[in-house]
């Protein structure tokens, strides 16, 4: 599955991102946070399987960065 998201927090092995399309806080967990920043907006590949904690959780298999507010302005 696909998620287009907003990075609200970095944490160590985990994004704190707002999903685009729900406006829902979701917990990423992925191995590699570095070069991730608040503003960003990325686009994360995972299995579809989604906690039922608060806030929801899904692991990412994959994280590309679509805009950052920081860089090439």
């Amino acid at each position: 599955m696909l998620m287009i998201a907003t990075v609200r927090d970095v944490r160590f092995n985990s994004l704190l991102v707002r999903d685009r399309v729900t406006s829902q806080n979701v917990v990423v967990n992925t191995r590699n946070t570095r070069g991730f920043f608040p503003g960003d907006i990325v686009r994360i590949w995972y299995n579809g399987v989604m906690t039922p904690s608060i806030p929801p959780q899904i692991f990412a298999t994959r994280i590309t960065l679509i805009f950052s507010p920081w860089c090439c302005r």
